[in-house]
């Protein structure tokens, strides 16, 4: 190892040193925070680019279903029913389907959110392992 001489005393090596870290700290701290801040504004841009795309995928999906009830609609007619009747229980039949799909996604969807499955089953069977050791080592 060489021996450097500054021709300082040792006390100004030592401040130097404390601000040349103190710098440094502070420009790791101001790159975390631009980093962070250019990671928010690509998770807000996807979180727009997916409501905006759930929004289309709404209205595309309501231009199927009336697709659907039309068709429905123009089958019965062509069997013999009055247009007005026909669009009405097509357009029935075509709620009920889709409500009575939605009705049992939305159940099940509040059936995983019930306390009983929320709970850490394995990790309370672990902690009361562990707590039964400390007993018997006690």
């Amino acid at each position: 190892m060489a021996n450097i001489d500054t021709g300082r005393p040792l006390p100004d090596l030592i401040a130097g040193l404390i601000g040349d870290i103190s710098g440094l700290f502070r420009k790791e701290v101001e790159l975390a925070k631009a980093e962070v801040s250019e990671k928010v504004g690509q998770a807000v841009g996807g979180m727009q680019a997916l409501v905006f795309g759930g929004i289309l995928a709404l209205g595309a999906l309501g231009v199927l279903l009336a697709a659907i009830v039309a068709a429905l609609a123009a089958w019965f007619v062509g069997n013999g029913m009055e247009q007005t009747l026909a669009n009405s229980i097509a357009a029935v039949i075509v709620a009920v389907v889709v409500g009575g799909a939605g009705w049992m996604m939305i159940s099940k969807g509040l059936g995983a959110f019930k306390a009983e499955k929320l709970m850490l089953d394995r990790t309370t069977h672990s902690l009361a392992r562990d707590a039964d050791v400390v007993k018997e080592r006690l």
